[in-house]
């Protein structure tokens, strides 16, 4: 018989070891693969806290910005220059444009039920706000120097004389500032979270596999003593571990479907519109290969490192 097929009959008879004892004990393999279950379910709950986090973050972001109001005779012209110069900055991500009269019909929107001010604007003959120029940057840690910029004489009219009424950078900057710290601190720790989670999931899954291999260490010395190869010995074990995280893998993509449907409006309503569900069914894929092929690293190599210890006569 040639080594080619000597290395094919031996994973054959590795692989269906593994599989006589994946069946073999069913208590311990029902015991495994629940465990197995705990475990990849919170490296899934993890990819989904990790997905509501970014989509907050995301969400502050979106509302943190700077307004610079001109002055009522600035031409728009001169305006919409300082529009173009703003958006070539490279902290810049969006610059949005709001004429006077734009403003004016936005200030009666968000003041409709006070009838005085309303009162108070019809009997001015003129339109006393300015055109205003709202910009976002790509970080909110950078609104200072857009804010820095904007003082400098890079915001004058064509005359010479600055048109800028006013930035209202400086009116929030307080709270600019700590939700820049809010963000960064809930990145650090979403991130030492899920590192926390994630490694003691691993580990009460390779105590449950080392505890299914303890059962059977009269049977790997014995193995051992008539001279099986550690090859040999090993392989079904791994194999045993792999089929625990397949099995365990698929059954918790069962288990996150009625689940995440289940909290999926709840989610939605205390998570600024994310839908749990809805991300279950568009990130499908790309969540049961991270579950699976957790599933089949643990196994395989926790199953590893539990039989050295059994592999010493």
């Amino acid at each position: 018989m040639s080594n080619k097929q000597m290395f094919w009959t031996k994973l054959k008879r590795i692989i269906r070891t593994g599989f006589f004892n994946f069946w073999r004990d069913g208590t311990v393999t029902l015991a495994s693969v629940l465990i197995m279950m705990v475990t990849l379910s919170v490296i899934g709950l993890i990819s989904f806290s990790s997905a509501i986090l970014d989509t907050t973050l995301t969400e502050l972001k979106n509302k943190i910005d700077i307004n610079v109001t001109f002055i009522t005779t600035a031409k728009e012209e001169d305006v919409l220059n300082i529009k173009h110069v703003i958006e070539s900055l490279p902290e810049v991500l969006l610059v949005t444009y709001v004429s006077r009269d734009e403003a004016l019909t936005l200030f009666k929107e968000r003041h409709s039920s006070d009838q005085t001010i309303l009162s108070a604007l019809d009997e001015l003959d003129d339109n006393p706000l300015g055109a205003v120029l709202n910009v976002r940057a790509r970080d909110p840690s950078q609104y200072a120097s857009v804010a820095k910029f904007l003082e400098s004489d890079n915001a004058l009219s064509s005359s010479g004389l600055s048109i800028v009424d006013r930035i209202n950078y400086f009116q929030n900057k307080a709270a600019i500032d700590k939700l820049t710290q809010i963000i960064a601190s809930a990145d650090w720790l979403g991130f030492v979270l899920m590192f926390f989670l994630a490694t003691i999931s691993v580990i009460i899954a390779f105590n449950t596999i080392r505890l299914t291999i303890y059962l059977a260490r009269d049977e790997i010395s014995v193995m051992r003593l008539v001279g099986a190869s550690t090859t040999y010995i090993r392989g079904p074990f791994v194999v045993v571990g792999i089929i625990y995280g397949v099995v365990a893998g698929i059954l918790t993509l069962l288990l996150l479907l009625p689940l995440t449907y289940w909290i999926g409006g709840t989610t939605e309503n205390f998570f600024i519109g994310f839908n749990i569900f809805s991300y279950y069914l568009r990130h499908f894929l790309e969540l049961a290969i991270i579950i699976m092929v957790s599933g089949v690293c643990i196994g395989a190599l926790s199953s590893a490192l539990a039989i050295r210890k059994y592999l010493k006569v």
